[in-house]
């Protein structure tokens, strides 16, 4: 697929991580064992971590990029329906292996259990002629973790350009994830693969790796900052939805899309933190894969605290006839 020259700069260039989501809705996690279990109606939904990323941060008025490699079939039709009119410059290849799928199982509380579907080879590779003259023209790169995505580190790092990237549930053992959190200026994962050892892994990024930022999110738990003038992360504490919770899809994709708002606008790691968890309770509050996108005006009225009330004036004094 041949694409023109680009010609307006990105805040955000996006590599990697477009699927399909099909989501069905059970009544409790883990599943109790069955032979049959009855269900709403299932939904299929454009979803996965790369095009969360890339809706979330154009709905908060970044110019964004997104490169990914997408099969010529229904589930990839669907993705390029969803993304088209959003304000994502989206600039798929072919692949000859197919769409990405994950099934997501979803309890009433919202939360989820995803199985995913792996199915690019070991050996894909994007070629430098379709994402080198995007990277020319981007301010921040942020990395999915699939496989080829690795093979972009290089060409980003002689740009000079910051890279984010998102280790989900890392338990600090798969090698798989190490090049990303290593290589990686600002570095996600949740807690959810590591528990009590979360503290340790996020100061094993920042001690080995490149990172000024190590964020663990914890769902309602809120959230963990590590920077490398920390001795111990930071609580950041979770934002109320401003509905009620519905699904937690795509959660952690709107936290990362926060707060990269808040860095790119030259907010302190703390602040982006506090935009972050409240894009991330904001993606909550609808059924399915990125159907809830925070916008600006969501962020900064749910962040910003309301101005004071104005002081009551006093009551002008009364002197009686005897002078008291």
């Amino acid at each position: 697929m041949t694409f023109q020259q680009v010609s307006e700069p990105y805040d955000v260039l996006v590599v990697g991580g477009s699927g399909v989501d099909t989501i069905v809705r059970v009544g409790a996690l883990p599943v109790p064992s069955a032979d049959s279990h009855a269900v709403p109606p299932i939904r299929e939904w454009a979803g996965h971590t790369g095009t969360g990323v890339a809706l979330g941060c154009a709905a908060l008025g970044l110019a964004t990029g997104f490169v990914d490699f997408l099969g010529d079939d229904p589930p990839g039709a669907l993705v390029r329906e969803r993304l088209a009119g959003s304000g994502v410059d989206f600039r798929p290849l072919i692949s000859p292996h197919g769409t990405r799928r994950a099934i997501n199982l979803v309890s009433p509380d919202g939360r989820r259990m995803s199985f995913y579907d792996a199915r690019d080879p070991l050996d894909l590779r994007m070629p430098p002629e379709h994402y080198l003259p995007l990277l020319r023209r981007t301010r921040h790169v942020h990395l999915s973790i699939s496989h080829f995505a690795r093979y972009l580190y290089d060409d980003i790092e002689a740009l000079g350009i910051p890279i984010s990237t998102d280790l989900h549930d890392w338990d600090g053992l798969t090698e798989h994830h190490r090049a990303f959190a290593f290589r990686s200026d600002l570095v996600f994962l949740s807690t959810a693969g590591a528990g009590e050892r979360i503290g340790q892994i996020m100061r094993e990024i920042i001690r080995e790796g490149r990172a000024k930022a190590v964020i663990a999110t914890a769902g309602a738990g809120g959230a963990y900052l590590l920077t490398p003038d920390d001795r111990t992360p930071r609580l950041v504490p979770a934002a109320v939805p401003s509905a009620p919770v519905v699904d937690s899809n795509g959660a952690g994709d709107a936290f990362t899309c926060g707060f990269l708002y808040g860095r790119l606008s030259g907010e302190d790691l703390e602040e982006c933190a506090r935009l972050g968890a409240v894009a991330g309770a904001h993606a909550c509050t609808a059924a399915g894969t990125h159907t809830a996108l925070a916008e600006p005006d969501d962020l900064r009225a749910a962040v910003t605290p309301p101005p004071p009330p104005p002081p009551i004036p006093a009551a002008e004094s009364q002197v009686s006839s005897t002078g008291a």
